[in-house]
């Protein structure tokens, strides 16, 4: 007989979906990346993919340069110390709280989302593929 596995923790995390608004006035939007928040886990991450195709569909003159800048703000934001701009330097959960507020720019995110998981990198891998990537046949 074979002992039981100890059972693991289960951490609570707060994620937002990242969103590309080529034209505000219009509210239409492709979901580009996620911010995924353990402060058990002392991790905050941004994850993001650009469907350029998807973009273009919603408007074609869309300035992608300026979209990835803007959203590698974000990943350096989440990660992080020097290099990072002042909000960087701020303790993780600020810098959450600072990357989900609202707006009204062309990068936006939803609201707030609450979850339980073991592992906050399978979480993380789980919402790009359920929120931002397109389901393939």
């Amino acid at each position: 007989m074979h002992a039981p596995e100890p059972t693991r923790s289960r951490d609570t995390y707060d994620y937002a979906v990242i969103r590309v608004v080529p034209r505000v006035e219009r509210e239409e939007f492709v979901n580009v990346g996620v911010i995924l928040s353990c402060p058990a886990a002392k991790f905050l991450e941004a994850r993001i993919e650009i469907d350029e195709a998807r973009l273009r569909a919603l408007d074609p003159s869309i300035d992608l340069d300026t979209v990835r800048r803007h959203l590698s703000a974000i990943e350096a934001i989440c990660a992080g110390g020097p290099g990072s701009g002042p909000i960087g330097l701020l303790p993780q959960r600020a810098r959450f709280h600072w990357l989900t507020a609202k707006r009204s720019s062309i990068i936006q995110t939803s609201p707030i989302h609450l979850g339980r998981c073991t592992h906050v990198t399978d979480a993380v891998e789980h919402l790009m593929d359920r929120m931002v990537r397109v389901p393939r046949e």
